[in-house]
């Protein structure tokens, strides 16, 4: 039986690896390392489909080192620790080159298979690769993700997929036999989602299809030859963040009715309930924020609350907390302030802190001015003492300003009334 198109043409070095540029391009963030063979534990966290396995597999060829491979799907602790003391006898070849050992979705790993991995990356045993979906701060246990370097994996762009296809029908043994012209590419490109494996997938499933040699590939032909996808709700695929992101739009559109429905399909498409709960804090306060911030509590309360009991109970809690989100009133201030704020430190870098906001501990410090012309607003009318409390360079600059609401015009006027000129 003939391998797939995708596991065919699978690239075997950097050269032949198509996209993430700022991760292995000419000046990619791990482009040297590799060539260099110094490479640190890492967890490649990215969409299906964007090369994660790929890319750890050109790692351990390029850097001449052992290559182990489990799945987070059927391995259990067991099978950890036999992979690791193999890796650990075949590490004795290689001074200062120790085996990889690629996880693939290591999200899927309880804390105790993780916990086994922990001596074995911290002593040097094995160089861990970890490919994940999920947001690895969520799913990857503290002690595990402080001893790797994280690399967020992209889509594919529309560029990167078309030289993807290219790349197969002038190196596959199968296609370039073939006489294939490439008319049309949109409706590959919209099928796929950003995942080059399903297109490449899709694409080897329409020239299967076709009679002869002479193949003229268009939108007609694609969406002829493929079926319509009749699953409910694809976890894995692009559907995963087509609903996520109109179940959030739904609750900053304050629409009840449209956040109930887009949570029902992810529940009976069997979606994670951490990975909805996760979404809801997230929409709590980046869509909600000071407009209503007992909404941050709703959602903290639902995370907790769904984590514990899971499926199906966890489905009424999660439709209580989408509904008070989506009709409580929005207010983006404070995710906007803190996206100014740090535009503002990449265009400044790291100003000095006034000396009246700086910490003296010692006597040096504190005749070289530490501290001094701090006003303590406690000892003022009101807990308030005007002062400046950015670098001088940003003196007077405002980031937060306050949504048309009523709790923020409170806020509003309590600024108005301290800060004066800033908030009029």
């Amino acid at each position: 039986m003939n391998e797939p198109l995708a596991e065919r043409i699978r690239p075997k070095t950097l050269e032949d690896y198509i996209s993430q540029n700022h991760l292995v391009g000419e000046n990619g963030s791990l482009t040297h390392q590799i060539k260099k063979g110094i490479i640190p534990s890492l967890i490649f966290w990215g969409p299906p489909g964007t090369g994660k396995t790929t890319l750890a597999h050109i790692i351990a060829n390029e850097s001449g080192r052992p290559f182990y491979t489990l799945s987070a799907i059927n391995s259990g602790v067991k099978d950890i620790r036999e992979v690791i003391d193999k890796a650990k006898q075949s590490g004795g070849l290689f001074t200062s080159k120790n085996p990889i050992l690629f996880i693939d979705e290591i999200h899927r790993f309880s804390k105790s298979q993780q916990d086994s991995l922990l001596a074995a990356v911290e002593k040097g045993w094995v160089t861990l690769i970890g490919a994940t979906t999920e947001n690895p701060s969520f799913e990857v246990i503290p002690a595990l993700l402080s001893r790797c370097q994280v690399y967020v994996l992209d889509s594919f762009g529309k560029k990167d997929l078309e030289n993807l296809l290219k790349r197969a029908i002038a190196q596959d043994t199968i296609l370039k036999s073939k006489e294939i012209t490439l008319k049309e590419t949109e409706a590959l490109m919209r099928l796929s989602g950003g995942d080059g494996r399903k297109l490449l997938n899709i694409f080897e499933l329409v020239v299967n299809s076709e009679e002869g040699d002479t193949i003229t590939i268009t939108d007609e032909l694609v969406l002829a030859k493929v079926q319509k996808n009749t699953v409910l709700y694809d976890k894995t695929g692009e559907q995963h963040y087509d609903i996520i992101s109109a179940f959030i739009k739904s609750i900053r559109g304050s629409d009840p009715n449209g956040a109930v429905y887009w949570l029902a399909r992810m529940i009976e498409g069997g979606e994670d309930v951490k990975f909805i709960a996760r979404r809801l804090l997230i929409s709590a306060s980046e869509d909600i924020g000071l407009a209503n911030p007992t909404a941050l509590v709703i959602a903290n309360s639902t995370f907790q609350s769904v984590t514990t009991i899971g499926y199906p109970e966890a489905s009424i809690i999660l439709s209580q907390c989408a509904v008070y989100l989506a009709t409580s009133p929005k207010s983006n201030a404070s995710y906007v302030a803190i996206k100014k704020a740090q535009q503002k430190v990449r265009e400044t870098g790291d100003l000095a802190v006034p000396l009246p906001l700086r910490n003296a501990p010692t006597k040096l410090m504190k005749d070289l001015g530490y501290g001094e012309q701090y006003k303590y607003a406690h000892d003022f009318d009101t807990n308030f003492a005007p002062m400046e409390f950015l670098p001088a360079s940003l003196s007077g600059t405002k980031f937060y300003d306050p949504g048309n609401n009523p709790r923020e015009n409170a806020i509003r006027d309590f600024l108005k009334n301290r800060w004066k000129k800033k908030y009029e």
